[in-house]
């Protein structure tokens, strides 16, 4: 009679489904069957992938789903009377039922999710037609019913059943020997007779063979924060496997006709997915045109205006190229596609958002050239246009499009809204169990401890891609281990089993889907947070025929937008898109490797390959960043020694010359694989593309076949078998490696663009660059570094100066107020708005205007940041009258109404109220510092290592970026041992296992910070040192680190062997005999004299031994004061012209 699983659960089931799609096939076969379903929890991840795999062996599949059923309406979401759901099977018999079977689901996530995605029977009675239904395990309604020993309720909701799906309804029995079952299935047997309603038999399949019963535990473990030896949770005994069909007919053999009525339904079943053919949305073009014509027209129009401003230098061949493309675009039916890609294109220019050059193959066509979707040139750079388009073999197309990130949303709501919310949608992705994380996974399941798991999962290689398999052949101790160790044994065969499996689904950052029909007549629909999503990913979708475009956010394309905005400031109308090409400025300074912060170039490997190749022009920008990765990166010493004697460089056949001529006779692009076999062999460039994706794909027979091609070709064209074959082995070796030229000269324009700002508006770009990257310490460390090298210094924040962000100042600057600690971008735009044209006079006059606005947090932060030391008030009685001041602030609100004379009864700017008098001490330097530290992560009155760079120098330490560089290029191993200088910010300690006492101590400098681990041993003979506060040079052995669930590197850290200080400073009073002879003059006006106490204290707290003047303006008089000297650097003297002005202080 035979046997056919309708009940089955895959890996898309999240964390409670076993079965690989890939292994299902084969286990249908060897249990005797010929077709199964997949109906996976309220979702319909898998089905296609489960529809290709079941194609390729054989196997007949049957796409369904086992959705949840609200009790009452699905839009019904009461905490005590729908948190409550049924599970009801559906399985689709044609291609009604599937766009019936989405909508559904569907629905079940856009309208009913609450906690489940549930659907309800009023859908279920609109789209039925072409379902099968099965009435579920026992969490079916109607078992649930029977259960609760409610015979008239069970019989109530199966007659609904069957009156929503007719003679396609049936009752489900399963016999997994679990508690409840034997009840159901007695009470569904005499349903069945007394209803007419037929019986099925499932076996809910949750795992593919009883030996993966553990996995499928160990996976519910994950999903639910439990270890497996927990109980009250997870599947039942190991029965959910996939059964042969003798073990199922065995088990239902007093009831045939339930094993018997599988079959007949998988026969009902006829349902297959459309590959061949594509669904494009039409582009409403206006009249009389249709969209070809339209799409020429639009196409001839920019080729007249590009021809007007002399950027086509052959118009014969441009226009030949024009036609050419035209021609293909509407032979294969794209015109459409690309009108809607002109159109939001076009849309966001219009609306002066900013659009990148161009991203991946679609730069090679001349026509979206033409239409502005890109703006490089492809004949100019030798980009082809059948890398994108094929006529010889047909595919969707697919344009990505760069935009500013922070308004790409713009851009994905007008083609909804032109298009229709039931046509658009963002397109799901998963996050799936990698090598590590499979391992960490697995090690909680089991209940193993972080320190063996962590241990265990620091021996798997970063680099991404790497399988277990592929880690146990590259580590011996990882082998040694899991061969020798029982406990890694059993945790490393875990997680093999679990490894590249989904966890968990998110939104793709960049695809979004148009359709032509409704999107539930081609998939279903999902929601992460509020977005609507499809249920298949971005591979699948385009497997459908269906428009994938990918809208990409890209941050340095809001950096270049913000620098321009502020360039425009000083030079009106300015715009990146329109500045030369052969800049010797913007060359200079990449020749000299002064890449940091600019887009694609800014690694230390990439400016120490700039330094070596020196560019000239666009297309050293464009051969750098292709060989600047696995593979192209072996043929850099060839480049540049080719690059270096032009003549002297060899080539396999003249031909050649012109093809590998611009990249030094190297082969670095995947165009010239195809040119290549153009020339050589006579290939059409549509030919030539199959050829270069067979070789990527390196598949034997396909190769063979095409080497015998290729040699025939090139033996035809005058070249010899050795030549041919030569060159042929040499293109299959580099096809895995190559790059898209059309995509890196797209982002070498973008590249350029951030070189020719920094070049010349330096200021500019690194306060956009700054801007996008606040928060981040390490970064805005770096930056901020990259420019004291450039000579633009960091002025601290002001009230009465700052920006929200980053902004320039003079030839500087400026610390922006938004990034201060417990401040925010709100509170800083009030105090921006109130402080008009001439800024606060004095701190009571902020407070006036802005103390209603801000907490005292808010305000202290702003004091310890230095941001009001432009009142000439000590930070230290700021801080300590903040919260009073603010008291009296909030109560005279009250008592004056709108329209009255300042708050505190002055007149004007001045308020009457005077902040409240401390007669205390300035901070110390080192609280100073402290405060500036905690409250902007950055200093600006020094640094704490200041005065230890010659010891720093003179022993060889290592600043955090190379260490970390070191580590991430493989120059620095955890064997080695560094050295390291910072400051002790944190310690804390941990009691071990053994009761020894561990710790772990956080140490910076002025560019990153470490975590240092001390073991007992080493922490008795140096704890002593490692205090808070303390400068100290740290000797150990370098690593890499993750936080706990994170799979990639977060932290630099080392493992302590010896600790001790260096070499100290010179103390307060000892400066150099150069710097005994200089003074600090102040000047005393009628504006600053009321801050000379406070700039006094300050200048005090800088130490050193320059003497302090004052020069009364007022008296004219001139006079030293006794007992007190500073120190002459840059910050002391930067920090008192902060508070008596800038034209007030002078070094003599």
């Amino acid at each position: 009679m035979g046997f056919v699983h309708l009940h089955l659960h895959t890996e898309y089931s999240l964390l409670d489904g076993e079965c690989r799609v890939s292994d299902i096939p084969d286990a249908v076969i060897r249990a005797g069957q010929s077709a199964v379903a997949i109906t996976d929890h309220g979702v319909m991840y898998g089905a296609v992938d489960f529809y290709k795999s079941c194609r390729e062996k054989g196997i007949k599949p049957i796409i369904g789903c086992e959705v949840y059923v609200a009790p009452r309406s699905m839009e019904q979401k009461d905490r005590l009377l729908d948190s409550d759901y049924f599970h009801l099977t559906l399985l689709v018999r044609n291609a009604e039922g599937y766009r019936n079977l989405n909508s559904i689901v569907s629905k079940a996530f856009t309208q009913g999710f609450y906690r489940k995605p549930r659907t309800d029977l009023e859908t279920l009675r609109r789209h039925s037609e072409g379902l099968t239904a099965l009435s579920g395990c026992i969490s079916g309604a109607v078992p649930k019913a029977i259960l609760a020993r409610d015979m008239s309720l069970a019989r109530e909701r199966a007659l609904v059943y069957k009156e929503i799906f007719g003679r396609h309804f049936y009752f489900e029995l399963q016999r997994h020997g679990i508690e409840g079952q034997r009840e159901v299935n007695a009470a569904l047997v005499n349903f069945s007779r007394e209803l007419g309603i037929p019986l099925v038999a499932t076996n809910d399949v949750h795992y593919t063979t009883r030996a993966d019963a553990p996995v499928q535990k160990l996976l519910s473990a994950i999903a639910t924060g439990n270890t497996v030896e927990d109980t009250g949770f997870g599947m039942q005994g190991s029965e959910h496997y996939i059964k042969s069909s003798s073990e199922m007919e065995s088990l239902f053999a007093d009831i045939p006709e339930a094993t018997g009525n599988t079959v007949r339904i998988a026969d009902e079943c006829d349902f297959d997915f459309d590959f061949e053919t594509m669904h494009l949305p039409a582009y409403r073009v206006p009249a009389p045109y249709n969209a070809g014509s339209y799409l020429k027209k639009l196409c001839a129009d920019g080729f007249d205006t590009l021809l007007r401003s002399g950027a086509i230098p052959d118009e014969a061949a441009y226009r030949e190229r024009m036609e050419y493309e035209l021609s293909v675009i509407g032979g294969m039916g794209f015109n459409d596609y690309y009108l809607i890609v002109w159109d939001f294109v076009n849309y966001a220019r219009s609306r002066s958002i900013p659009v990148g050059p161009g991203r991946g193959s679609g730069v090679g066509s001349l026509c979206a050239y033409l239409l502005g979707i890109t703006r490089v040139d492809p004949i100019r750079y030798g980009l082809l246009f059948e890398r994108f388009l094929n006529p010889e073999r047909v595919s969707m197309p697919d344009f990505d499009i760069d935009f500013c990130d922070e308004r790409r949303g713009e851009v994905i709501e007008y083609v909804t809204a032109k298009y229709g919310a039931n046509h658009v949608a963002q397109i799901i992705t998963f996050g799936t169990l990698a090598c590590r994380q499979a391992v960490r996974d697995a090690g909680r399941a089991l209940g193993m401890s972080y320190a063996a798991v962590d241990e265990l999962a620091k021996m798997i290689p970063r680099y991404g891609g790497v399988t277990l398999a592929e880690a146990l052949a590259a580590n011996p101790e990882l082998k040694s281990r899991a061969e020798n160790d029982p406990q890694a044994k059993k945790l490393i065969g875990y997680a093999m089993k679990l490894e590249g499996r989904p966890r968990n689904s998110s939104t793709h950052a960049t695809g979004v889907v148009i359709t032509d029909e409704p999107l539930v007549n081609y998939l279903p629909l999902a929601k992460n947070d509020e977005t609507v999503v499809t249920q298949f990913t971005m591979n699948t979708v385009a497997s459908l025929g269906l428009l994938k475009i990918d809208f990409l956010g890209l941050r340095f394309l809001t950096i270049i937008r913000n620098a321009e905005a502020e360039i425009c400031r000083s030079v009106p109308g300015f715009s990146a898109e329109n500045i030369p090409y052969d800049d010797a400025a913007t060359y200079d300074l990449l020749s000299c490797g002064r890449s940091v912060g600019l887009f694609q170039l800014e690694s230390e490997g990439m400016r120490n390959l700039l330094v070596r190749l020196k560019p000239r022009d666009l297309e050293d920008i464009i051969s750098v960043i292709s060989l600047y990765r696995p593979g192209p990166a072996m043929s850099i010493d060839t480049f540049l020694k080719n690059r270096a004697d032009p003549e002297g460089t060899e080539y396999a056949a003249p031909c050649l010359r012109g093809i590998l001529g611009t990249t030094c006779g190297v082969m670095l692009y995947q165009e010239q694989v195809m040119q290549v076999c153009r020339v050589m062999a006579g290939y059409t460039y549509g030919h030539a593309d199959i050829v270069r994706r067979a070789m990527a794909k390196k598949k034997p027979e396909v190769m063979e076949k095409e080497r015998e091609s290729f040699v025939s070709g090139a033996l035809a064209n005058g070249n010899t078998r050795e030549v041919a074959e030569k060159v042929f082995d040499t293109m299959s070796e580099f096809a895995k490696y190559a790059f898209n030229k059309s995509h890196a000269a797209a982002y070498a324009v973008v590249a350029y663009r951030t070189a020719y700002l920094k070049a010349h508006y330096p200021r500019e770009y690194m306060c956009a660059l700054l801007n996008t990257v606040m928060g981040y310490n390490e970064k805005v460390g770096e930056y901020i570094s990259d420019c004291a090298e450039m000579g633009i210094p960091l002025l601290p924040p002001c009230v009465n100066r700052s920006m929200t962000g980053f902004s320039p100042e003079g030839e500087g600057i400026r610390f922006g107020l938004a990034a201060i600690k417990n401040v925010g971008g709100l509170f800083a735009e009030r105090i921006i708005a109130s402080r008009g044209e001439k800024g606060f006079s004095s701190v009571e006059s902020l407070l006036e205007r802005v103390g209603g606005s801000g907490n005292a947090k808010a305000f202290e932060s702003l004091a310890l940041a230095g941001a009001l030391d432009c009142f000439g008030i000590k930070r230290s009685r700021l801080v300590a009258g903040m919260q009073k001041a603010l008291e009296t602030v909030t109560r005279e609100r009250g008592r004056n109404s709108e329209g009255q004379q300042s708050l505190f009864g002055g007149v004007g700017d001045e308020a009457a109220f005077v902040f409240p008098a401390a007669d205390i001490p300035e901070l110390s330097r080192a609280a100073m510092l402290s405060g500036e530290k905690e409250s902007t992560g950055l200093y600006f009155s020094g640094h704490p290592l200041d005065g230890f760079s010659g010891a720093i120098k003179e022993l060889g330490a290592l600043n955090s970026p190379q260490i970390r560089h070191g580590l991430e290029s493989g120059g620095i191993t955890k064997q080695d041992t560094i050295k390291f200088v910072g400051l002790v910010t944190n310690k804390r300690t941990k009691v071990t296992k053994k009761n020894d006492i561990m710790a772990f101590v956080t140490a910076e400098d002025d560019r990153g910070e470490l975590e240092i681990t001390v073991f007992p041993k080493t922490l008795i003979a140096y704890g002593a040192l490692l205090e808070e506060g303390s400068v100290l040079v740290f000797e150990g052995s370098p690593e890499l680190r993750e936080q706990p669930g994170e799979a990639s590197a977060e932290h630099i850290g080392m493992l302590l062997k010896s600790v001790y200080k260096p070499t100290e400073p010179p103390a307060a009073g000892t400066g150099s005999t150069e710097e005994q002879k200089k003074s600090v003059y102040i000047k005393v006006t009628a504006e600053n004299a009321a801050r000379l106490d406070d700039a006094l204290a300050t200048a005090e707290t800088f130490g050193g031994n320059a003497r302090i003047i004052v020069y009364f303006e007022r008296e004219h008089r001139l006079c030293a004061v006794r007992g007190k000297s500073t120190d002459a650097g840059e910050a002391s003297v930067g920090k008192l012209k902060t508070i008596m002005g800038e034209a007030n202080v002078a070094v003599r």
